[in-house]
């Protein structure tokens, strides 16, 4: 009932507010308040609101051709990635764009700053009573059920009609995201004895526990240490999961002695990040994405970037780690995210706006890689469905998407493996012949439950079940596709590496190549298991692709021939 009144008092005040000297125009509208949040009433009127406004970008289709084109293995611009002033020129809005938003905000007496490089995102801080007349709308407080967080937004608002076409969004607004999930659900349970499961090549034992030994035997991860020092791989952190250095010289003293004693990660950090050392403080996903970077990617320089609380993009700071990086002159090569939202979590218009985000950092020659989740195809988590429910940025075509597998002769799909079909992105040029030759094969299986349009996900898998790992000082096997992120980022990072010792440039965005036939063939097909969900068995992996593992597993020694090695 509180969510029926509260639209309906919201769009009374579109509709009967206070005259403007502008007429105004409905831009956004929810039709409820999630399941998971509360009315808990109007927000105070001299509270403060830390607002953004995104302006419509200038060329993005361009850029997404430019991307393809240094992407693409045929194109003869392959590797000649575009500068940040480059990228930045296809973003920045037409200058009537920018003019008509300053405009507007100069009448109300606001000064904003630039958020990106580009100028398509910019900031100000007003309070609510300001906010409320500038929008047309009401805001209000809202109670998150399971944390018990709060928040402040709205169910509608309005903007100048003459500015539809120049200003794409203000946020946070009508969003109401949940909360971002890690993709390592917990310890994993005692692994029971696998049957048939060895062979000559890979030792014994990795059919119950994987370790970074594994990995090397499996995929054929070299363990010779990089030499370029300016070949760098990310690693995300957020929501306060912090990375061990003595979890991690304990695991790499394990199970790499090989490697140098003093190998450990540099830190970066934005919006109030830090990554205090206290053991009791160590975050289990960070010490995850830590130690199958640093203990697979041998000798290559990882820097682990954490993201504080302080953010104030609305997407837990998703928007602003990959706004730093852009507006870096050296980004790293490859970037591991184990993290992400449910994709009706975010409205489409700030989806759409993060998607393009990833792209711009592509086109300067970064690998973004996303954990797909671990709900199979219920999402980010395990949970009650009707529908079949994607994950972002997984959905996003500019990132590159990590399923999870379990076993070692032959791999089979883990069960948690996310897969699917994106509700707010169509399927990609790149992946059309893969996804279709899928969908054939299914026939109506599943008919209605997923977008047969949509841009598939994932692209790639590796192991995820099992994974031991050093978690404050106590050994441990994880599971998740938290596990597959970095040790497939590890084995790009390496391969970076080698490129760049004979003077190549980097991969890159990956998925042009992946799709490709020489890019296939270079990959381990998964040919059995499922990700059950929503009441249904979900997808079942298959020859070629499918939404549960993608093209299939890492197989250096093809890969570093097809990439021209």
């Amino acid at each position: 009932m509180f969510s029926s009144a509260f639209l309906v008092a919201c769009l009374a005040v579109v509709a009967y507010g206070k005259p403007m000297a502008r007429s105004m125009q409905v831009h956004e509208t929810r039709e409820s308040v999630p399941a998971a949040f509360q009315l808990v009433g109007p927000a105070p009127h001299d509270q403060m609101l830390d607002l953004r406004v995104a302006l419509v970008q200038g060329d993005m289709a361009g850029l997404e051709k430019a991307l393809m084109d240094v992407s693409d293995p045929a194109s003869p611009k392959r590797g000649q990635f575009l500068s940040k002033e480059e990228v930045e020129a296809f973003v920045a809005p037409k200058p009537e764009t920018a003019a008509a938003v300053a405009a507007w905000l100069k009448e109300n007496d606001i000064e904003a700053t630039k958020v990106t490089p580009a100028g398509d995102m910019l900031s100000f801080s007003i309070p609510v009573s300001k906010a409320n007349a500038l929008l047309n709308t009401e805001f209000a407080v809202f109670n998150h059920t399971p944390t018990g967080l709060t928040s402040v937004r709205t169910l509608a608002y309005s903007i100048p009609t003459d500015l539809q076409g120049h200003l794409d969004f203000v946020h946070p607004t009508t969003p109401f995201s949940g909360r971002v999930f890690d993709f390592v659900p917990s310890r994993a349970d005692k692994p029971e004895p696998a049957v048939n499961l060895t062979s000559d090549a890979v030792p014994a034992s990795c059919a119950t526990t994987i370790t970074p030994a594994c990995l090397q035997a499996l995929y054929g991860i070299p363990a010779t240490l990089a030499t370029t020092k300016s070949n760098t791989l990310g690693v995300s952190g957020f929501i306060e999961q912090f990375a061990n250095q003595q979890d991690l010289k304990t695991f790499l003293t394990r199970f790499r002695p090989d490697l140098p004693s003093t190998t450990t990660f540099t830190t970066q950090t934005l919006d109030g990040g830090s990554n205090p050392q206290q053991l009791a403080q160590a975050g289990i996903e960070a010490d995850l994405d830590t130690q199958y970077t640093l203990g697979v990617a041998s000798g290559v320089p990882t820097v682990f970037i954490s993201v504080g609380e302080r953010n104030r993009d609305g997407v837990n700071g998703f928007m602003d780690i990959i706004t730093t990086l852009i507006g870096e002159s050296n980004a790293p090569q490859v970037l591991s995210t184990s993290y992400g939202f449910d994709e009706p979590d975010l409205p489409t218009n700030l989806a759409t706006n993060l998607c393009n985000a990833y792209m711009q950092l592509g086109a300067r020659g970064t690998s973004i890689l996303f954990s797909s989740g671990d709900g199979g195809v219920s999402g980010s988590q395990s949970q009650t469905c009707t529908t079949f429910i994607p994950t972002f940025p997984s959905g996003c075509p500019f990132v590159t998407s990590v399923g999870a597998t379990t076993g070692i002769g032959p791999e089979t799909a883990a069960d948690f493996s996310g897969g699917g079909f994106s509700n707010i992105f169509a399927r990609p040029s790149f992946q059309s012949a893969a996804v279709t030759t899928f969908l054939n094969a299914i026939g109506n299986t599943n008919a209605g439950k997923f977008n047969k349009a949509g841009r598939g996900f994932p692209d790639i898998s590796a192991q995820g079940l099992n994974v031991e790992i050093v978690f404050q000082g106590q050994f441990g096997t994880v599971a998740g596709t938290s596990c597959s992120c970095p040790i497939t980022a590890s084995t790009i990072a390496l391969l970076n590496d080698q490129l760049a010792a004979q003077g190549k440039p980097s991969l890159g965005f990956l998925n042009p190549f992946l799709y490709s036939a020489a890019g296939t063939a270079a990959l381990t097909d998964v040919t059995s298991g499922s990700n059950p969900g929503c009441n249904t068995n979900g997808f079942t992996a298959r020859a070629g692709w499918d939404p549960v593992t993608g093209l299939g597993t890492p197989n250096f020694a093809a890969l570093r021939t097809a990439v021209g090695l």
